[in-house]
């Protein structure tokens, strides 16, 4: 089981700054917890990279995206402050710690939606205009 929120705020209208993330799941038995909370914190990078970068782009019927330079990600000054909370039942939830990140992040969206009133339906973001603050 794993349970996630999230704090934004929205600059301009489409300009989303993703400020907190707060993460709490049942890894089972935690064996090395520091590394379940890295584990959760990358999961929420490449989760948010698909939501406002995600996708490639064919060209001449190729991917011009062929490594991690040509393919844009989120850069440590856009990662927002995770917070994890582990919450270990000794049972054998070992798959859980991935749990927490959802790779294009409808939470983000729906607190896009309360703070402007507009809905997105559609991803990435970037493709609708809305960038990192």
């Amino acid at each position: 089981m794993s349970r996630r929120r999230r704090k934004i705020s929205v600059t301009d209208g489409n300009k989303i700054k993703v400020h907190r993330i707060v993460a709490a799941t049942d890894p089972g038995v935690a064996v090395n917890p520091a590394q379940i909370e890295r584990q959760i914190a990358g999961s929420f990078v490449y989760g948010l990279t698909g939501l406002f970068y995600g996708g490639c782009t064919v060209k001449d019927g190729r991917i011009e995206q062929t490594n991690f330079d040509t393919y844009n990600s989120m850069r440590i000054a856009e990662m927002p402050k995770v917070e994890s909370i582990l919450m270990p039942s000794g049972g054998s939830g070992a798959a859980s710690a991935n749990r927490p990140s959802a790779s294009r992040d409808r939470r983000v969206l729906n607190a896009y939606f309360a703070a402007t009133g507009k809905r997105i339906r559609s991803v990435p973001l970037r493709d609708q205009n809305i960038t990192f603050a």
